[in-house]
């Protein structure tokens, strides 16, 4: 396996900060699976269709993978009212996308997303950006009793992890508080395939928006090259 570096780039997250990426580059006739992506994440890795990556910003080192501990996760009082709050909703696994989905992705980017690099939404990109050749992403899907589609995850499965990769949801059931509801799903599904961790990306803590992450106890920080545990949500 190769590395490669990007050109520096304005980062999305931090306004004043440059983004530069190290990905991992196959050598010819070789080709990634799952079992070594997992090593990747492991290491501080994501997905985007088929290229892994890792930050490697020359003068910020914010970025940090977040997993949740699955068999240590224990929700808290607000958690467990959104999951009360949803416990009509029922879960279906698809491997591939439909146009119901690519309406509501729109839906959600419209209204929940209008000023973020994914607007105006192309739910063909979208779909191409989470698809991957050496690997088959799951699609869960929430319905109400009514068969009323609410929430859409995507998700790639390894022999011991969990990754989510996106999630959006109806914007008209934002009292349902489903993007929380869609990580104790994945938690809770992860738990049923006994698998040992749920990884939720970067977490970058002077990015309001992605403190939500922390919310999901206890679960490991990559700092540097070492897991560390936090025992406690770093935010309420």
């Amino acid at each position: 396996m190769q590395f490669g570096l990007t050109r520096e780039s304005h980062c999305n997250y931090l306004s004043d900060k440059q983004e530069r990426l190290i990905v991992a580059v196959p050598e010819e006739h070789q080709r990634l699976n799952p079992e070594a992506y997992e090593y990747f994440m492991a290491n501080g890795f994501r997905r985007s269709h088929n290229d892994v990556y890792r930050p490697h910003c020359r003068l910020c080192s914010a970025c940090e993978s977040l997993r949740v501990i699955v068999n240590e996760f224990v929700a808290s009082k607000n958690q467990k009212r959104i999951a009360n709050k949803n416990k009509d909703l029922s879960l279906k696994v698809v491997l591939e996308p439909t146009e119901e989905h690519s309406r509501l992705f729109c839906e959600f980017i419209e209204q929940r997303h209008s000023d973020g690099e994914m607007y105006p939404p192309d739910p063909a990109n979208f779909w191409r950006w989470v698809s991957c050749d050496w690997m088959t992403p799951l699609i869960l899907e929430w319905r109400d009793n009514d068969e009323n589609l609410l929430a859409v995850s995507v998700a790639d499965q390894t022999p011991h992890a969990l990754s989510a990769v996106y999630t959006f949801f109806d914007p008209a059931a934002h009292k349902r508080s489903l993007g929380t509801y869609a990580i104790l799903q994945l938690i809770e599904y992860s738990r049923q395939q006994e698998l040992e961790y749920l990884y939720l990306g970067y977490q970058i803590d002077a990015c309001n928006k992605m403190n939500y992450k922390t919310r999901f106890a206890p679960y490991e920080r990559l700092v540097g090259n070492h897991w560390k545990k936090a025992l406690k949500s770093h935010t309420l």
